[in-house]
């Protein structure tokens, strides 16, 4: 305790030191006047300020000293209350002294406020300073009850960590139990915090923590104890485990209603629970395995010189022209089927007021915003949501989910388009294999229920052999349009497979017949991607280029397919001539039609060729004008400089799908959105 080591009414200081938990030692030097103690308690624990913070109740100078690279400014000796670091405990207060059966902690708890401590009869006089020198290597310091989250280990670094056999480590674990096996003396519970599918076993002696039966599934804690070898018996499951020095409960969790109990649960019924179900050890995969790809699809980006672009939400166009597109309104009476207010000023046919003056939408696809950014950088791409208003309820389509898309400038050929998707596929899966995250998805796929494998075309196939179709050697299977349907009806003819709808030329490729392709015709015979090129015009959106020298009217696109997935990929080169765009888009009502011709021949002449496009005076404020204004901005990439380009667009939930195994997209997105559900 710093006080005066002299006599009782002694007028010299005192002085008393220690190390503050942020590894700065601290020397205090207490003046007190001639008065007997009775008169001036101060009391100061040094052995247990880290437990603990408090607040001054009287007028102090006391600051600690900052961490390197930061300054603090000393405080006057009249600033009044202020926080004391580390809970450094300092009680000047005349008959203040608290009873000494109560613990240092709990007298510290509660605040003392101003008005109280002026109503106190205090005359003696006490200035505390401070001198700081910071010393280096200090131990690990609890933050109130608990272990810095810096000095914390994750059960993913234990796990992964080689030690000697007969090595032993002091180590703090934060996480959740997963469950708690209960015998005669120990309690052995399986600790879990979302690093790692694999949780740690730790051991707790009854005797030593007698509230084992608090430790239900799903409660939080933070462990403290010694990392050793498991006993030989035990070393077929873990090599190590965790025995208890210290725990702290965190948050309790009531096992009469945690919805998420040691049992199977099915995909339907965890989807009511989409902010609880990230919690299981199969879901918390699924987010590693994203956050890992996401990571090397930036890596890849970044070895080929492309510059990621953030491209907007809200547009106010439909890039693929289908109508499928949620529209965006602040007006409540639109939103609940209500005519609009009286004094609201009409700007469209339905009398309704919009907040970007015209309809705006959310995007469908990033796509025409990248063609404008590869105006001006060769390679771009983006990671970012996307939203179609389809009331599809199958296991491949959703609401809003996420579009990996690029564009690349200077490029006549589709083969370079089809090829960096290849290329980019190829990069991600290659590390699959390797790394962590790729082998707890393989075991949790390999470690399927009967009830998850019910449905599931691809049986009990291996995982690795799904990967291993991607890193064949052999480039991917690449096919026309054309011949996609001629395969499709031999294998009809020979009764080899039965489509419920019938191919043919002309009509798009269903989700069956683009699996059987991938499976019939993929890796060699053996199942795997495969590029169909050269689909019909009438088939796809304005914007794509017509195929060079091509017999019939189709377009220089592709589409890549998987099994069990059917299309990934989506990519064309894009038309790149103004005057065409115009035309297409026009065509496919983007645009409206064109104006009747001039009466005077000069002018018809003169607006032959070049044509511009402006607002028309008349149809301003129209439903006309709003989507001519819409897509001019696009048409204008055409006006100056263009440059031949192309790009492609992928489903990102539907490749995390097919990698990890999983049937339904649904099961791949953390917060599902499909017609019908949006529950939080």
């Amino acid at each position: 305790m710093p006080i005066c080591r002299q006599s009782s009414f002694c007028s010299r200081p005192g002085s008393a030191s220690s190390t503050d938990d942020d590894g700065c030692r601290v020397d205090i030097q207490v003046q007190v006047s001639s008065a007997p103690p009775s008169v001036v308690a101060l009391e100061a624990s040094l052995a247990e300020r880290a437990h603990f913070r408090c607040r001054a109740v009287y007028r102090h100078s006391f600051w600690r000293a900052p961490l390197p690279g930061h300054t603090r400014r000393s405080r006057s000796p009249a600033s009044g209350l202020s926080t004391l670091p580390s809970a450094m405990v300092i009680r000047l207060l005349r008959g203040a002294r608290l009873p000494a059966g109560v613990p240092i902690t709990q007298r510290a708890s509660a605040p003392v406020h101003r008005r109280r401590i002026a109503s106190l009869p205090v005359k003696a006089v006490a200035e505390a300073t401070t001198t700081t020198t910071h010393v280096s290597e200090t131990p690990a310091q609890p933050i109130g009850n608990l272990i810095s989250p810096s000095r914390v280990s994750t059960v993913a670094s234990l796990l992964s960590k080689a030690l000697a056999p007969d090595a032993v480590e002091t180590v703090t674990v934060n996480g959740w139990v997963r469950s708690n096996r209960n015998m005669k003396k120990y309690s052995f519970l399986n600790i879990g915090d979302g690093t790692t599918t694999q949780p740690i076993q730790a051991v707790i002696p009854k005797e030593l923590f007698p509230d084992v039966k608090d430790l239900t599934t799903g409660t939080s804690i933070q462990i403290t104890g010694e990392w050793r070898a498991a006993p030989g018996a035990k070393q077929a499951q873990q090599a190590r485990e965790l025995h208890y020095q210290s725990l702290t409960i965190l948050g309790l969790s009531d096992p009469e209603t945690y919805p998420l109990q040691k049992k199977y649960h099915s995909p339907e019924f965890l989807r009511t629970l989409p902010h609880m179900r990230s919690r299981l050890s199969s879901y918390t995969a699924l987010l590693q395995l994203r956050s890992w790809v996401t990571a090397r699809v930036t890596n890849f980006f970044v070895e080929k010189d492309f510059i990621q672009v953030h491209p907007p939400i809200i547009t106010s166009s439909d890039c693929e022209g289908a109508g499928e597109v949620f529209s965006i309104s602040t007006n409540p009476s639109s939103l609940q089927g209500a005519p609009p207010k009286e004094a609201q000023q009409p700007n469209d046919k339905d009398g309704q007021e919009h907040f970007f003056r015209t309809s705006k939408y959310l995007t469908v696809s990033s796509q025409l915003h990248l063609e404008s950014f590869v105006h001006a950088v060769p390679r771009v791409w983006t990671l970012s949501p996307t939203f179609r208003a389809e009331k599809s309820d199958t296991n491949r389509h959703l609401s809003e989910f996420y579009m990996l898309e690029a564009e690349i400038a200077f490029t006549r050929e589709l083969e370079d388009v089809m090829s960096l998707v290849e290329q980019l596929t190829r990069y991600v899966v290659s590390g699959m294999r390797d790394s962590r995250v790729g082998r707890e998805i393989a075991q949790i796929y390999a470690a399927r229920s009967e009830d998850e494998v019910a449905g599931d075309d691809m049986g009990r196939d291996s995982l690795e052999d799904r990967w291993e179709s991607i890193l064949s050697p052999e480039p991917w299977t690449r096919m026309t349009y054309t011949q996609a349907v001629e395969h499709l009806r031999a294998a009809v003819d020979a009764n080899e497979v039965k489509f419920q709808f019938a191919p043919a030329w002309g009509n798009s490729l269903q989700a069956e017949h683009e699996k059987y392709l991938a499976r019939r015709y993929g890796s060699g015979g053996k199942g795997g991607p495969v590029f169909v090129t050269d689909y019909p015009k009438a088939q796809k959106p304005f914007y794509m280029l017509p195929s060079p020298q091509s017999p019939q009217d189709t377009v220089a696109c592709f589409d890549l397919l998987l099994p069990h997935v059917g299309e990934l990929v989506g990519g064309s080169l894009r038309e790149h001539g103004y005057q065409e765009i115009v035309d297409a888009m026009r065509k496919h009502g983007v645009l409206p039609p064109s104006p009747p011709p001039p009466s005077s021949s000069t002018d018809a002449s003169s607006s032959t060729n070049n044509t511009t496009i402006t607002p028309s005076p008349e149809t301003h404020g129209t439903e006309a004008s709003a989507v001519e204004e819409g897509m001019l901005w696009y048409a204008d990439l055409r006006k100056w400089g263009s440059v031949t380009h192309g790009g492609f667009g992928m489903g990102y939930d539907r490749l995390l799908a097919y990698l990890a195994g999983v049937k339904d997209i649904r099961e791949v997105v953390a917060f599902p959105r499909w017609s019908g559900r949006c529950d939080c």
